[in-house]
């Protein structure tokens, strides 16, 4: 049993390590250099073409034995951390023969960054804890599109039907307002023209839609990284805490046990008779 243990806790802590685990990053960040200049014809056409496919196919191979060390240092258990599960789907997207577009999904690998990072790690917890109350929020964004398209149809699908001919048009149009790209030069002011009133539509979607349900999903992920912030401190403060008690009720145990042991030899010195004097 030791024997099958022994060399799968060397090698998780050898791949696991601090050491290795920097190679893996600093292997990562050349992979993303070395994919870009792929993109790049005129170095393709080079010599140095042919060494970029190299190295890229290299690197994957580096990435395949950390994942295979992976598996045999934690067995089972490698599938029950998700960012363990993650690292396993990227590595494998990337050993699937692909050719043509399809090619273009071996830049997934570069994401295994955010596994390697715990603060990136941190970001992207923070905002699948927030997916419950960003939905609430793109309802409400949803219902608001909805319900000012539809007028917008109405009001001005006749005047500018390539902006708000359809319900659809009009989602759109109001899209691009809601990202105030061009949406009053572009937008408003020509509607403005045919009719004066339409600031009137206009102003309020754009302080409800974009200054206030927009802010509204930034206040959700910042307060679930605050709430996480908030759990992660009081596990730490928890754990030193139990930490601190095992430790005391420890010494407690010790001092017990020696004060009994001081006992006992105290009774042992006073039941020894004297020695006679010769």
């Amino acid at each position: 049993m030791h024997a099958v243990a022994g060399p799968r806790a060397r090698v998780g802590a050898f791949i696991e390590s601090d050491r290795i685990q920097r190679w893996i990053i600093a292997l990562i960040l050349i992979n993303a250099a070395v994919l870009g200049l792929e993109t790049s014809p005129t170095v393709m056409e080079h010599t140095v073409g042919p060494w970029l496919l190299v190295a890229d196919k290299v690197i994957l191979g580096i990435f395949v034995v950390e994942i295979l060390l992976k598996l045999f240092a934690q067995g089972w258990g490698f599938f029950r951390r998700p960012w363990n599960v993650f690292d396993f789907l990227v590595v494998g997207i990337a050993l699937v023969p692909a050719s043509g577009p399809m090619a273009v999904l071996r830049v997934l690998r570069l994401l295994r960054l955010v596994s390697m990072m715990p603060k990136l790690r941190f970001i992207v917890e923070a905002l699948l804890k927030a997916i419950p109350g960003i939905l609430s929020i793109l309802g409400l964004l949803v219902l608001l599109f909805y319900v000012f398209a539809v007028i917008a149809t109405g009001l001005f699908g006749k005047s500018f039907p390539e902006w708000f001919g359809s319900l659809g048009q009009s989602m759109y149009t109001l899209f691009q307002v809601m990202t105030l790209e061009s949406w009053s030069m572009g937008i408003a002011r020509p509607v403005m023209e045919q009719y004066n009133w339409a600031w009137v539509f206009f102003v309020p979607f754009i302080l409800i839609a974009t200054f206030t349900i927009l802010n509204l999903f930034i206040a959700i992920i910042v307060n679930t990284m605050q709430s996480m912030q908030e759990d992660q401190q009081q596990f730490e403060h928890d754990t030193i805490e139990e930490v601190v008690h095992a430790e005391n009720t420890q010494l407690h145990e010790d001092l017990k046990a020696l004060r009994q042991e001081i006992r006992e030899l105290r009774k042992e010195i006073s039941n020894d008779p004297p020695s006679g004097s010769g």
